[in-house]
């Protein structure tokens, strides 16, 4: 348990602190989003959902997944908090050599776990996406595009790894900005290559590696002008090594369990009339903006923080920081969450409907953002929650409830897979993320006796009446003035989306002022600050 309150000077210079970095890690992450989205629709345009886009789908979301068990996932979880007690309670050379200890072990681990991907690729498809066969084309073609892609891993994992270190010494820039050239690389390959290709996807493929060699390129000169050397120091006995292997192992089963959840839905979705795996691709793709540009941005800029909070056994500040970021981001995801169900066809019409996709494709990503729009709120407040028990140096309660989660997630999702097919695996992931969520908070609030949950109670009371006003609001507008239109021109379309974006909006932060939603200042604090 934390002990020995900071004041409220240092609690308040910690919020500013939070916020700039939140607001950096916002900037960078929205102009990854936006390119994230032109991505998308550069392959929606070439390629729709078809048996291309499938594979491909398939074959990137493998080195993804399989990142968070390396770098992104597992070690940064127990690097950062033991990292940072390092540069607080011992010196900046200490700390530096045992990144570069971790380093060494890391670099070694992803090589050995890259060989053995591209190897067992066949076997891996099978696994993950069963429903495609053991042989064929598509099959075949899946098991191609993940071979080219599986690389990724390494370079994304070192990305992740710099992320940790640089985040630990208060710099969000680089490690932010780095998707932006994972999408440039694919959309510049789709572009440019993939037409002069007999078999454009494997283009698109190519161009995952391009990015993840950019983005690898963006830390290298942050990381060593921080003061970073990257030669290889071998000394896996080092004190540190043992206590981030102690964290490492229940994260290492906690990420096994979130892919174990992910790929069970791929599994599933492969069972389902084709193109059901791009029509839940497109669709969290437009939940993933909302969550990476503020849920992760604040849960990222959070974690050191926190972190340095429970080394200094700060017990007040610490609560007020988990307040204070969840609130935020309630404040923020709730009238998302209502106005992606709002304005979902027009949004999804605008920026994937073209070429081979389709009006039914449309519809068919329309509802899959639906059902996922549902648990935005809980999707965001999880990475908050999860920031604290790491920062407490806690891997294990996560894990237990991460295994309560992927069996909620098994059953409803072969439940309601059945009348809602691919409908009914978003709704089960926005339950069973409810469940993970709530969980959680009942057993910090366990483990933080002073925890008090009222203020967060009251707070999202306010936010939910206030985007349930926003939300009728536009519904009226686009029910009034902009009626459905399949076959409506692009401009026009665009004209539409943003004209009830920023009504809602507007609508959303008068209502909120209406209502005392404290949570007004401090997001248009930030607002200032980033213009």
């Amino acid at each position: 348990m934390i002990m020995n309150d900071s004041n409220e000077k240092t609690t308040n210079k910690e919020k500013r602190n939070m916020g700039r970095a939140a607001g950096v890690v916002s900037f960078f992450t929205m102009i990854s989003r936006v390119l994230g989205l032109v991505r998308d629709m550069v392959i929606a345009s070439f390629f729709g959902a078809t048996i291309s886009a499938d594979a491909f789908v398939v074959a990137f979301k493998i080195p993804n997944m399989l990142r968070r068990f390396t770098a992104e996932g597992s070690m940064t979880i127990a690097f950062i908090p033991v990292f940072t007690e390092y540069l607080q309670k011992k010196s900046k050379k200490e700390a530096f050599e045992l990144a570069r200890i971790i380093l060494t072990l890391l670099s070694l681990l992803l090589a050995l776990i890259t060989v053995a991907g591209i190897l067992l690729s066949p076997w891996i498809v099978r696994l993950i996406a069963n429903g495609f066969g053991a042989e064929g084309p598509k099959y075949e073609l899946t098991v191609l595009l993940t071979r080219i892609t599986f690389p990724y891993i390494f370079l994304v994992s070192l990305v992740a790894f710099f992320m940790g270190v640089l985040n630990s010494l208060k710099h969000f820039a680089a490690p932010a900005a780095a998707p932006i050239f994972l999408n440039l690389g694919i959309i510049g390959a789709t572009l440019l290559v993939a037409p002069h290709l007999s078999e454009p996807v494997i283009a698109t493929a190519a161009g995952v590696l391009a990015g993840g060699v950019l983005q690898v390129l963006l830390q290298l000169p942050v990381v060593f002008k921080k003061g970073l050397s990257l030669m290889p120091m071998w000394q896996p006995g080092h004190p540190a090594v043992k206590r981030i292997g102690l964290l490492v192992l229940p994260a290492l089963f906690g990420s096994a369990i979130y892919q174990l959840n992910q790929l069970t839905a791929t599994l599933l979705a492969s069972f389902l009339p084709g193109g059901s795996i791009s029509w839940l691709y497109y669709s969290d793709r437009l939940v993933e903006l909302p969550l990476g540009v503020f849920a992760i941005a604040i849960s990222t800029a959070a974690l050191p923080s926190l972190s340095r909070q429970a080394v200094e056994k700060e017990e007040s500040a610490f609560i007020d920081t988990i307040n204070h970021a969840l609130k935020i981001t309630f404040f923020i995801t709730v009238p998302a969450l209502i106005g992606l169900i709002v304005l979902g066809k027009p949004i999804i019409q605008l920026f994937f409907q073209r070429g081979a996709f389709d009006a039914f494709s449309r519809d068919m990503t329309a509802i899959a953002l639906m059902y996922y729009a549902l648990g935005l709120w809980a999707f965001s407040g999880v990475k908050i929650v999860v920031s604290a028990f790491y920062a407490l140096q806690d891997t294990l309660t996560p894990v237990k409830v991460s295994v309560i989660t992927f069996l909620s997630y098994l059953f409803l999702g072969m439940i309601l897979m059945g009348p809602l097919k691919h409908g009914g695996l978003a709704l089960a992931l926005s339950l069973s993320s409810t469940i993970n969520f709530i969980l959680l908070v009942f057993l910090l609030k366990k483990k933080i006796s002073s925890w008090k949950l009222t203020p967060i109670v009251i707070s999202l009371a306010r936010v939910i009446l206030s985007g349930i006003i926003m939300g009728a609001g536009i519904y009226y507008l686009k029910f009034l003035f902009f009626p459905d239109n399949p076959d409506q021109g692009a401009f026009n379309l665009m004209i539409q989306v943003v004209v009830l974006v920023i009504s809602g909006v507007i609508i959303y932060l008068l209502a909120a002022f209406l209502l005392r939603c404290r949570e007004l200042n401090a997001f248009t604090g930030l607002i200032r600050k980033r213009l």
